[in-house]
């Protein structure tokens, strides 16, 4: 079988959250079980200097005129094949991959991106002599009208869109919609159109054969108005297609026994001692003091609403007076930023604080916190969470999307059972937030029972290995139901 994914991210080159890191670890596990995956990604600058290429053909875009040079590289470590939509007028940019440096978004955004689903769609119907999909998997807004551009072509090949976070829609104004170089038909409540303007992502929902979202609680949530972001009603229409499947690790990256990031590598049998190890590093690069009888809290976050850092700050005497301390990493919302600084200024040697993102520092603290914080108001899946699960650092998180899915909370019955992995609470407030803290630290005084939690907690199973079998086993299922539903069409 052979399965294309379209994505605009792919760590280590291109990265502003989780969607790359997924790029990165799925397509190989995808390979491991003996599906010939290929990729196609925005020809940014990072992926052309990165990666030798191979010019596979020069295409005349419907867009303007625009030509395009579709060129294909392999993966360095697992040999995967990257397609590179090759433009550099669209792609050619400094900033992120969707804002100037000053973080406005690109006004011509909604161009940028429809040559990416485009040139995915092209790429499906055979652009490239050599190789064509039975499967096209795209992922998120950016890829978002690729099923489209299928479905305006004609084209019989099944397609799967998967949903990383509903809140980033790709909305724009309803005049970009003659920029896309779509059929008039296609604006309409039944295809791009959404409130008046377009949406990347109602478009990718409403044109791919099977809809995934990576977790099976995130798959029910977003079918509600609470965490449909609009598009709840477009989403129970389309139930039966579809599935919520976990994100994994990639543990060539994140992996406390191979992590060369550590001051010590350590596995569960040398648990106690590398988290030792690393705490000491850890508490001496943010100044923190060494208090052995209290747990020391991690976050690596972005700072925003969305990830409820604010209900930390709101009872932030609290969280200390009960014997937390804290080491943040992070950078986003102005106001949290400097809250945090200002709490780190007001608690020395208690707060430790880094604004910004530093890649050795994230996996310093996940090996030298006992904790992680996870409090987010909604979370598809979070890959926090499941980083700090392999490292011995127990999340505490709020029950929503992924969290609820991969977290066991430490209650009576969990701590005798011994299938608690983490600590968990439901209501969206300081108060809940706290409570939680306040079982953490108790429970960090029980070491015999804590460490047979952490212990748990680091058995758990969140490989790309067991996500991969679970997308085998949908592409399977949608191949044989198109094959079926041809042969039937052939004989009526």
């Amino acid at each position: 079988m052979r399965v294309l994914h379209a994505a605009a991210e792919l760590f280590p080159w291109v990265k502003t959250g989780g969607l790359g890191d997924v790029i990165a670890g799925l397509p190989p596990a995808l390979a491991a079980l003996g599906i010939d995956v290929r990729l196609v990604l925005p020809g940014f600058t990072s992926f052309l200097d990165a990666l030798p290429l191979t010019e596979i053909a020069r295409l005349r875009t419907p867009f303007a005129a625009e030509r395009v040079r579709i060129a294909l590289a392999s993966l360095p470590d697992s040999g995967v094949g990257v397609y590179l939509v090759d433009h550099p007028a669209f792609y050619d940019r400094p900033g992120s991959p969707y804002a100037d440096p000053d973080g406005r978004d690109w006004p011509d955004n909604h161009r940028r991106f429809a040559l990416l689903g485009w040139a995915a769609a092209a790429l499906a119907q055979g652009v490239d002599p050599e190789w064509q999909p039975d499967i096209l998997h795209v992922h998120d807004w950016h890829a978002g009208f690729a099923p489209a551009y299928l479905s305006a072509a004609g084209a019989a090949l099944p397609s799967v869109f998967t949903v990383h976070n509903l809140a980033y829609q790709g909305f724009f104004p309803a005049a970009a919609f003659a920029d896309l170089a779509l059929p008039p038909g296609f604006f309409s409540i039944d295809g791009v159109e959404f409130y008046g303007g377009l949406s990347f992502l109602k478009a990718g929902l409403f044109y791919a054969d099977q809809l995934t979202t990576v977790s099976p609680t995130y798959a029910r949530e977003i079918q509600t108005p609470a965490f449909g972001a609009g598009l709840d009603g477009l989403l129970r229409s389309r139930a039966d297609a579809l599935t919520g499947i976990l994100n994994g690790v990639d543990p060539a990256i994140w992996s406390p026994e191979n992590d060369t990031l550590l001051p010590h590598q350590y596995g569960l049998d040398d648990t106690e001692g590398g988290k030792a190890q690393a705490k000491k590093v850890l508490q001496r690069r943010l100044a923190l003091d060494d208090m052995p009888g209290l747990p020391l809290f991690g976050a690596v976050t972005r700072l925003s609403p969305q990830k409820g850092f604010d209900l930390l700050l709101a009872t932030f005497p609290e969280f200390i007076a009960s014997g937390g301390r804290l080491a943040l990493l992070g950078s986003g919302d102005a106001d949290l930023e400097t809250g945090f600084a200002a709490a780190a200024a007001a608690h020395p040697g208690r707060v430790g604080i880094v604004i910004g993102y530093d890649e050795a520092l994230s996996h310093l603290i996940m090996a030298g916190a006992d904790v992680i914080l996870v409090p987010s108001r909604f979370e598809p899946c979070g890959l926090t969470q499941l980083y700090a699960l392999r490292y011995g650092a127990l999340p505490l998180v709020r029950r929503t999307g992924g969290l609820a899915d991969t977290v066991v909370d430490a209650n009576a019955v969990t701590l005798a059972e011994g299938s608690a992995t983490g600590f968990a609470f439901d209501e969206e407030s300081p108060e809940a937030l706290l409570e939680a803290v306040n079982r953490a630290v108790a429970l960090y005084a029980d070491r015999a029972s804590w460490q047979r939690v952490m212990r748990e907690a680091m058995s758990q199973d969140f490989s790309w290995g067991a996500a991969a079998r679970q997308y085998q086993a949908l592409y399977t299922g949608l191949a044989t139901h198109r094959a079926a539903a041809a042969q039937q069409r052939r004989l009526a």
